[in-house]
């Protein structure tokens, strides 16, 4: 019987070593405050982290419907349509340099071989011995990423009900310096197309719970290897791929349907506790085991800092114990907590109106996600036009420290 149950073990722990991450919505006001939102979601955000969420929309800032939160800002509800992208721009400008040196020596060391008719390989080879600066620019790095993404949203929230369209797609290019030349690969290429909506209820003024579905297609295609004797043949494989990702892009097989399911408590006027349990999929995603992600935090939004006026401000600091059954990465306790503070200010409006009406508001947000700081600006206008900078770091190794990816995202958005 121990014997079974020590194979029972380590079957799960496989399982979840191959268990792979669940589509990804980068939230840009979320990741600016560490991704520490769960307890926060009092807009657009509560469809990814937490649908409970729904129900502060239209009640936060309503005197009559919520008298002791009047004083925080009021949303009546959300609708927009957004577009961003990132990358980690520090290593773009570096590997930049890299690549154009090891390319002129290919080109050198190519002219050279077809002059003298000798092999490519040895004469790259000899070249790199011959130039100690490139090898020893080789040397200092390895698998070095070039994560570059891209996201789409068209998102809809009001008081008690929300949903979105959006896409999420990444592909990483990167190089290793090899055992005997450099060459570059391509990680997994994906792109997450994914539709969700759900519905929050209230229970009591305190208690209100939430539930959404979503439907989700996964593309994806493994991983290439060029080395850089087959440097000519690079596009040509490029192409390739890419067909193999856009040949297949309606085959309904890689669709998959999951829930999400959310609870929120406001212990106090000014303390709320959040909880949700996402990504419950009833299938692989295109191959792909995903386990749910539980997460647990608490929100606290003094009611000094807030105001529900003209020139309405908003002010947060949350805290979120997050992804705790996922463990591939950062399995240290403290690679879980997410950690931010925010802070919105209206700077332009018309006296009178309640925050209804305002011209120019800024957000400033910062904190700490699993172990690595965050920060974010947000610029809006006219409640219509929003620019959002925001950046934070992924580990890319097995604990916090290890391997360090800061990504740098952009978006602008448009609507109401």
């Amino acid at each position: 019987m121990k014997n079974q149950l020590t194979l029972l073990c380590l079957a799960c722990l496989v399982g979840l070593g191959f268990a792979a991450k669940a589509p990804t919505h980068h939230s840009l006001r979320a990741e600016s405050m560490g991704n520490a939102h769960v307890a926060v979601v009092d807009d657009k955000e509560a469809i990814y982290f937490n649908y409970a969420g729904l129900s502060q929309i239209n009640r936060l800032g309503n005197y009559k419907l919520r008298p002791e939160q009047g004083y925080y800002p009021r949303n009546f509800g959300d609708m927009r349509l957004n577009l961003g992208g990132a990358g980690p721009f520090e290593t773009y400008f570096s590997t930049y340099n890299e690549v154009k040196s090891l390319q002129g020596l290919y080109q050198r060391a190519t002219a050279a071989a077809q002059l003298y008719g000798l092999s490519t390989t040895n004469v790259v080879m000899d070249s790199l011995a011959a130039h100690p600066e490139l090898a020893n620019m080789l040397n200092s790095y390895d698998h070095k990423r070039l994560d570059m993404r891209i996201k789409m949203d068209a998102e809809l929230a009001f008081h008690g009900f929300g949903g979105a369209l959006w896409v999420d797609g990444s592909i990483a290019p990167y190089l290793d310096r090899g055992i005997i030349l450099p060459y570059m690969a391509i990680d997994t290429f994906y792109v997450d197309g994914v539709a969700q909506a759900g519905i929050a209820y209230g229970f009591t003024d305190r208690f209100s719970v939430g539930i959404g579905g979503k439907i989700v297609k996964r593309q994806k295609v493994d991983m290439i290897t060029m080395d850089i004797v087959n440097y000519n043949s690079l596009q040509d494989t490029l192409e390739d791929r890419y067909h193999d990702a856009t040949d297949h892009l309606f085959d309904f097989s890689s669709i998959s349907a999951g829930i999400d399911i959310g609870v929120l408590y406001q212990l106090t006027r000014e303390v709320r506790l959040g909880a949700s349990l996402n990504d419950i999929y009833f299938k692989e995603l295109a191959g792909d085991r995903i386990i749910p992600n539980f997460t647990m935090g608490v929100n606290y939004s003094p009611r000094f800092f807030n105001k529900n006026t003209a020139y309405a401000r908003k002010f947060n600091v949350a805290c979120d114990y997050a992804n705790m059954f996922y463990s591939e990465n950062n399995y240290l306790p403290l690679s879980h907590v997410n950690f931010g503070v925010e802070v919105e200010q209206t700077l332009l409006a018309w006296p009178g109106y309640n925050n209804e009406l305002r011209g120019l508001a800024v957000r400033l947000a910062g904190g700490f996600r699993g172990g690595y700081p965050t920060a974010g600006v947000g610029v809006e206008l006219l409640r219509v036009f929003t620019l959002d900078l925001v950046t934070w770091a992924e580990e890319l190794g097995y604990y916090t420290g290890q391997d360090e990816e800061r990504v740098y995202m952009a978006q602008i958005s448009l609507g109401f």
